[in-house]
This record gives structure tokens, sequence and C-alpha cells, in this order.
């Protein structure tokens, strides 16, 4: 898989609890995908994008690594990303 939707990625890396509220946090305009607001839920996202994700309390920095087929517990949705701001503290 080279590319996934958007919004069924946010669900898969357990950035949301369900793919409803994922696609409701794109059509809010709280996702950038490589510094660019995205209000499409089925934009597609490929590895390497760089996703800035404006949750309720804070904002978290995301680089897409890979893709996953169906939803798995947290250390399998780990492997999905690389949280880039785990390097600035």
């Amino acid at each position: 898989m080279e590319r996934q939707r958007l919004d069924k990625w946010l669900w898969h890396a357990r950035v949301v609890k369900a793919r409803t509220s994922a696609a409701a946090l794109v059509e809010a305009g709280h996702v950038r995908i490589n510094g660019v607001r995205e209000k499409a839920p089925g934009h597609s996202v490929k590895a390497g994008d760089v996703l800035t994700i404006g949750l309720d309390r804070s904002v978290r920095v995301l680089r897409v690594l890979g893709f996953a087929e169906r939803r798995g517990d947290a250390l399998a949705a780990r492997v999905l990303y690389d949280d880039l701001q785990d390097r600035e503290e």
C-alpha cells in the first residue's frame, strides 16, 4: 500500500477514537499535510508526509511512515508514524 485515506490513517494511527471523529477533525480544518490545510477526509496521504493535527488541548506533528490494513493496538499504531515533537523536547 502506497497511499491511504487521511481519515482512515488518523484512525489506524490512533490519533482519534473513531473514523467519524477523524473525518470531522479534517472537515473542521484542524489537519495540515506538509503545511497545507486539508478539509477533505478522503485526501490520500503517502509515506513521508508531515501531518500537523490540532487536537483539543494540543498540537501533534507526525511524519507518516507506513499504513495498516486494520486498526491494531497502540504498539501496532506506533510504527505508522514518527512523532516529530519528541525530537524538539
